[in-house]
């Protein structure tokens, strides 16, 4: 008698879900920090998007990635998503940016 898939994936499964919900705990606490980092940026006139530090995070996420033998490119593809979902949720909060007319 053999198993049936879900037998045999069942402790797997568990582990992958458990996994996961601790990566959506995160996520949580990650929102916590850019709910502040919004008010900040209201507060300092900064824009939602600053490209030297979205750099900054994926070249650290992918160092991280290789450290612990997690996909380099799996990690980057997945940050930059969600780094492209934060910054549109941090344009939903900010004001628009000030456009100068020409020769100001």
């Amino acid at each position: 008698m053999t198993a049936s898939t879900d037998d045999v994936l069942a402790p797997l499964r568990l582990r992958i879900d458990a996994i996961d919900a601790a990566i959506v705990e995160l996520l949580a606490k990650r929102m916590d920090c850019v709910g502040e980092v919004i008010g900040i940026k209201q507060a300092h006139g900064l824009p939602a998007r600053i490209e030297s530090r979205v750099e900054e995070v994926v070249a650290n996420v992918r160092a991280g990635a290789e450290g612990v033998g997690a996909p380099p490119d799996l990690a980057e593809t997945v940050y930059r998503s969600m780094i492209a979902w934060v910054i549109a949720h941090e344009e939903r909060h900010l004001p628009p940016p000030v456009r100068l007319r020409e020769g100001e």
